[in-house]
């Protein structure tokens, strides 16, 4: 699958979001989402047969984007292609707090896997949306790079996701609230008051509203605070930025960092937000991801008890498929 000299193939899906010419960069296989439009099914090629304006147009001008999970038969045809590879395949997924896909692909590893018991496959929830796993995303690559084993790899990507950061900000709340992720009255509350979000992701990877500011130029404003007071340069420098068809605002952005931070500027990338991510975001949506603190340590009461549980089902799910596999 790859020309590099690494210990094991490394499986993207196309909502991390990364410029599409770096993921080509990056040399790893592309797990395609897919989205709908009025004309029917379109595959998320990250924006190489339509561009972020097109989309984004298409949106502003009244269409509805919707998204589904990939199909299980697409999956279980990668992971059987990965069990006929020489080297063992990490699938890096989007976040199950946000989609079933993750469960969908750890099902058809376990069923290639029984039927290939000598193949080597992981599926690896990265509980991070958007960017934010394309951050994440990029830095495995690196790691494999310098030679991990897919084993090593798969316990480095579950430890570092607690890293990475992530912030954004939505001019309304309307995408949100057609696509369920907010109730009614909190849309209509936010548009009459003109109160701009500042959303984040929690440790399960479920959007979280991490603030609620008075108009868009604050909230912009809050950003970058929120990122000079996180930012984590000594565990990797690079930055990504991105927008949904929000150019100007993006370059905007991108010169107050580099001012600011003139002595000692990050690698920042620029990217935009792709059309499965955009279809529940909406045009204009600005966001801004990082290496910073470990989010686990950051965790509210309700969270922690929350996370306990969810920690104890995941063994006892283990331990049964484990039982019923003896």
């Amino acid at each position: 699958m790859t020309g590099r000299n690494r210990k094991c193939n490394i499986v993207a899906d196309s909502c991390c979001d990364l410029p599409r010419d770096l993921f080509d960069l990056l040399d790893i296989q592309l797990l395609k989402f897919s989205y709908f439009l009025e004309d029917g099914e379109h595959l998320d090629d990250m924006f190489s047969t339509i561009t972020p304006h097109q989309f984004y147009e298409r949106l502003r001008k009244g269409e509805q984007a919707q998204t589904a999970q990939v199909a299980y038969a697409t999956l279980l045809e990668m992971c059987e292609q990965a069990a006929a590879e020489p080297l063992p395949t990490v699938f890096l997924c989007f976040t199950s707090g946000l989609s079933g896909t993750y469960e969908a692909l750890a099902k058809a590893c376990e069923e290639t896997l029984n039927k290939h018991p000598e193949a080597e496959i992981y599926a690896v929830d990265t509980l991070l949306p958007s960017v934010a796993e394309g951050l994440l995303v990029w830095e495995a690559v690196r790691q494999a790079d310098r030679g991990m084993t897919a084993a090593e790899l798969v316990a480095w990507v579950e430890e570092a996701r607690f890293f990475v950061n992530g912030y954004f900000t939505l001019p309304d709340l309307e995408s949100l609230r057609r696509g369920g992720r907010v109730p009614d009255v909190a849309a209509l509350a936010g548009s009459k008051l003109d109160l701009k979000p500042i959303l984040s992701f929690d440790t399960t990877g479920h959007l979280t509203l991490h603030a609620v500011t008075r108009g868009h130029k604050k909230a912009v404003k809050q950003l970058l605070q929120i990122f000079n007071e996180r930012l984590r340069p000594d565990v990797s420098r690079v930055v990504i930025l991105a927008s949904a068809d929000n150019p100007k605002e993006l370059k905007q952005m991108e010169e107050q960092i580099l001012k600011e931070r003139a002595a000692d500027p990050p690698v920042l990338v620029t990217a935009s937000v792709g059309p499965v991510i955009g279809a529940h975001v909406g045009p204009d949506m600005l966001a801004i991801v990082f290496w910073g603190p470990d989010r686990r340590l950051e965790l509210s009461l309700p969270e922690r008890i929350a996370q306990a549980v969810s920690d104890r089902s995941d063994s006892l799910r283990s331990l049964l498929r484990k039982t019923n596999s003896e």
